[in-house]
Parts: C-alpha cells; structure tokens; sequence
C-alpha cells in the first residue's frame, strides 16, 4: 500500500514543481511586460518632450522674425535683412534679442533725455564705448556706463547700440560707399571717417560721433557677442572643429571682426587702450519657460561661452599692443546661481546687476591707468 503510494506523492509534487515553475514564468513575463510599458511611457514623455521644445524654438524663431521686420538693417537698395540662418542649421533666426524692439527706435526719447550733457568738470580720462544694448539700454545714472564714468572719474561717450553685432551679417556689404551695418565695425569705420555717419543720426551713437574728439581718448571699451550669438548667423570664427574652413570672410566673424576693430583703432590711435569685454552669462526663456543657458544653448555656432572664449583669443594676440580684456561671461558674478538677481529677462541686467559689471569694469581701468594704486 505504501509502495502504490510513493509514486503518486512523486507525480503530485513533480506536478507542483512544474506549477510553480509555470507561476514563476508568468510572473517573470507579467514583469517582463510591465518593465516594457514603464519604458514605452516614458519614451512617449521624451519624445512629447521634444516635440514640445521643438515647438517652443519655432515659437522663439517667429518672435525673433517679428521684432526683426521692425528693424532690419537695410542690406541692399530697397531690400530688407533677410533672417536666414537659424538655430542650428540657418534656417530663422532664434528667439532671444539683446534689446526691445521699442528701445531700439533712433527716436528713442528716453535715451535723448538721459545722455550725459557735456560740462567742465575736470577728468582723470576720456572712454569710449562700442557695445550692444548692455550698455545701451539704460543710460540712466543706474545703468553702467554712468556707473563706469564714476568710478573712474571718466568723460564717456556711449556709442553702444541696442540689436547689434560686431561682425557683419550675411547680406551686408563691407564697400564703404555702399556701407549700411551699425555694427561694431559700422561705428568704427565712422569714427575713422571711412563711411558716411549719417547712419548714426537719431541715435544716440550719433550725437556722440559729432562731439567726441577721439584722438583724445583714453580707453575704448568694446562690448559684443550676445546678439553675435543670438542671431544665429554669425559664426565664432572661420576655423571649424574638424580642422577645415568656413567659406566666409573674417569680418562677417565674430573673431575676425573683433580682430578688424582692434587693429583699426590701434592703428588711428596708438596712445590709446582696448578693453575687450566677453559676453557675460545669459539665461535664455521662452515666457517663463526656461530653454537653456550660455552653456548649453547653440545656435549653429556653438554655445554663448565659445564666443566668450572667442573674445579671449583675440585678446592673447594683442595682449602687448595697449589691449586688456575682462573676461565678463566667468568673472562678474553673473551666474546661474545669481541670475534672478542680476538678470531682468535672462539677457539684460537689473540695476544690481548692471552695478557690479560696471564696477568690475572700471576696476580694471582703474587697476590698469592708476597701476601704483
């Protein structure tokens, strides 16, 4: 009896071994399928996610499109701008703008009422700036190039431009009877008497090319690269990564032109000393949605810090030729960390911000005019 028995508790446990089995495959592929849809689900979140930021870029490309309609520099007779070039493959141009399209009017009457009036007082030095709308956009006591004229004890003439590059933009022409670009290059071939000025007037850039004797300055600050990096169209240089050439002049660079305004000036004046200043960090929004930073974004060029770099570079050529450089974009303080305080919209600085940029800056002027000091 006991014998009959043996073999059927045998098959009944070998029946439950192979139901557990069965269990554990089940359970291994009920596993199996749920891993499956935590990843289906959340490559659909990637992907709606990238369709969401690609959303937001065309959004900023059309933004971008719309201010620039208002405010192109005329390139050829009877012919707008055009806005090729995009983000990343030159397709429009991206979103952010170094200024308002408001406060780029040449009848800008906030501008006209707060320019420093000339007087007698006695100066220690005599500056210059050539920039974009970071030293354009508030010419108020608050802003820094009042703030620079202080600490330094300076007369300035603020030639700085709102929406501007340093290099020219695709499109422009660099024949000085056919010149029409208001970039860096633009102000210093009016300053040279190279190009008619008039296409100055009604900027406060203007006035001050009619007042200023600039044989009799000490310090030329010039300050671009944001909008160089924003438009999209202007590369950081003609040398590529890989070790090949773009197929592009020099001065529709970002180096290159920085580099043709140094040597220019240098030439026309000797006695007098170059300030390149690097773009500073930036924070790059879409409303109130963050899209990246002078780290991360890039526009077809590189990211904002290259052209930083890029600044840097040509400084180390001219560094014994009355050239100095402060490097804005590492060492103002201006940072992720400081950015809610120091930046209005990402791009352009609060009164704190522009404070301590300013003061940074006539620090190194002062550093390098009073070296006993």
């Amino acid at each position: 009896m006991e014998s009959n028995r043996t073999p059927r508790r045998r098959r009944q446990n070998s029946n439950n071994l192979l139901l557990i089995v069965l269990i554990g495959f089940c359970i291994l592929a009920l596993i199996e399928i749920i891993y499956g849809q935590a990843q289906m689900r959340v490559e659909k979140e990637r992907l709606a996610l990238a369709e969401e930021n690609n959303q937001t870029v065309q959004e900023l490309k059309n933004e971008w499109n719309q201010i620039k309609e208002g405010t192109s520099v005329v390139t050829k007779e009877g012919e707008s701008e055009q806005t090729v070039g995009s983000q990343e493959e030159s397709e429009e141009q991206p979103k952010v703008v170094e200024q308002s399209q408001e406060s780029e009017k040449p009848d800008d009457q906030a501008k006209a009422e707060t320019e420093e009036e000339e007087d007698d007082r006695e100066y220690d030095m005599q500056i210059v700036i050539l920039g974009d709308s970071i030293m354009d956009h508030d010419r108020t006591e608050s802003g820094p190039a009042a703030i620079i004229a202080h600490d330094c004890n300076a007369k300035v003439y603020n030639m700085a431009m709102g929406g501007t590059t340093a290099a020219l933009l695709p499109g422009e022409e660099a024949y000085f009877d056919k010149w029409e670009s208001r970039s860096l290059l633009g102000v210093v071939h009016a300053i040279l008497g190279n190009i008619d000025g008039s296409i100055f007037d009604g900027y406060p850039a203007g006035d001050a090319l009619k007042k200023c004797d600039f044989s009799k300055t000490d310090y030329f600050i010039i300050e671009y690269g944001v909008n160089d990096f924003l438009n999209g169209q202007v590369p950081q240089s003609r040398q590529l990564a890989d070790g090949g050439t773009l197929s592009v002049s020099e001065i529709h660079t970002y180096t290159g032109a920085l580099e043709d305004a140094v040597n220019r000036l240098q030439e026309a004046f000797p006695d007098a000393k170059i300030l390149l200043i690097a773009p500073h960090y930036c924070q790059i929004f879409d409303g109130k949605t963050f899209v990246g930073d002078g780290y991360s974004v890039d526009y077809g060029y590189g990211p904002l810090i290259n052209f930083a770099r890029g600044t840097g570079y040509v400084y180390e050529q001219h560094r014994d030729e009355n050239v100095i450089f402060y490097n804005a974009f590492e060492l103002s303080g201006i940072n992720a960390e400081t950015a809610d305080d120091y930046l209005e919209d990402g791009v352009h600085m609060t009164p704190a911000g522009s404070r301590i940029y300013a003061e940074a800056i006539a620090r190194v002027i002062n550093a390098d005019f009073r070296p006993e000091e």
